[in-house]
């Protein structure tokens, strides 16, 4: 994470009535529905906020997940024990406001969202994603990310690939 921000659990203290990415569907989901999920454990929000200002910056949720092993790419499924499924970490959603993008704090939140899964006492092979639109499936592969399952919008990168910054 970039000097300017600092990353938090999403909290009462967050203002989010202002937050406005540019996708209607991302800002109401982070306005209305981040701290329900939350709170029923369906997925934990972290946020990003600036520290001069204490702007909510941008946003991801992670929870877990699992994906079938026959859905995933022959080269990850290659090095797998033959079980049925295979444990994930879903980030649902990522958001940067308007005001702070082109500032490379998506790639920050993904990699703090790989941090956290690798750091975690239970066991994921992968993140996983499904991306909104092209833009964010093009962000996804900039960072990695394939296409599993047979579906465009359906991404996934090893853990492993994070393990060096761990």
């Amino acid at each position: 994470m970039t000097g300017d921000f600092r990353l938090e659990v999403l909290g009462a203290q967050h203002k989010r009535t202002r937050f406005t990415c540019g996708v209607a569907a991302l800002d109401e989901y982070f306005r209305t529905q981040a701290t329900q999920d939350a709170r029923r454990r369906a997925s934990a929000c972290y946020v990003a906020v600036q520290h001069e200002t204490n702007a909510v910056a941008g946003y991801y949720t992670l929870a877990a997940a699992s994906v079938p092993l026959t859905d995933l790419p022959e080269s990850l499924s290659k090095r797998l024990p033959r079980y049925p499924s295979v444990p994930v970490a879903r980030v649902g959603r990522l958001a940067i406001d308007l005001s702070f993008q082109g500032r490379k704090l998506g790639g920050a939140l993904l990699a703090d969202a790989a941090l956290r899964a690798l750091r975690s006492e239970v066991a994921v092979f992968a993140l996983v994603v499904d991306a909104k639109d092209d833009a964010a499936v093009a962000f996804y592969r900039h960072h990695g990310f394939e296409t599993y399952g047979g579906q465009p919008k359906q991404l996934i990168v090893p853990l492993a690939s994070f393990a060096g910054a761990a």
